[in-house]
């Protein structure tokens, strides 16, 4: 892509995904469950939140470093049962994957190519997240090197080998 100006692509092992499914759609649930999350100094990293169609509730998933996945489970169990919620998911199998570059937004057939490079491989993407200087999916971490294989690939980037010991 002559236009592009990716200039590398970076990954994260240590990441773990936590989903509370059925919360009333209401103001303030975002904070209800982020809130005991950032109280026991637990950073959070990407979040989405979608609201069901035809219900007055949303599913709300948020990823945090893995080492502090069975802390916030832990919390959001508690806090999902205060908010009436219909269930807790968790993953703890995960990676970030991400193109870093100027003006990501500026140029609408990036995130066109990541995609379709990704499924091309059989990855299935569970979350996305943009920004000016990056676009990050997460993925199951058993896709981890074949993702960033072929992102590599796709961008021209060439795949740089680790130096022999």
């Amino acid at each position: 892509m002559e236009d592009a100006k990716i200039s590398g692509i970076a990954f994260s092992r240590d990441e773990a995904k936590l989903t509370v499914l059925g919360v009333p759609d209401q103001p303030g649930v975002a904070y209800r469950i982020l809130g005991p999350i950032a109280d026991a100094d637990i950073e959070v990293d990407m979040i989405i939140q979608n609201v069901a169609a035809q219900e007055a509730t949303t599913d709300f998933t948020f990823t945090v470093h893995r080492n502090d996945f069975p802390r916030a489970l832990e919390i959001l169990d508690r806090t999902a049962k205060e908010l009436g919620a219909r269930q807790v998911l968790g993953d703890s199998q995960i990676v970030k994957i991400s193109l870093v570059g100027v003006g990501m937004r500026s140029h609408a057939g990036i995130a066109s190519l990541m995609f379709s490079t990704l499924a091309k491989e059989g990855i299935n993407i569970r979350m996305i997240s943009t920004s000016e200087i990056k676009i990050s999916v997460v993925v199951d971490e058993k896709y981890l090197e074949l993702g960033v294989r072929s992102l590599h690939e796709a961008f021209g980037l060439g795949v740089h080998e680790s130096p022999s010991p």
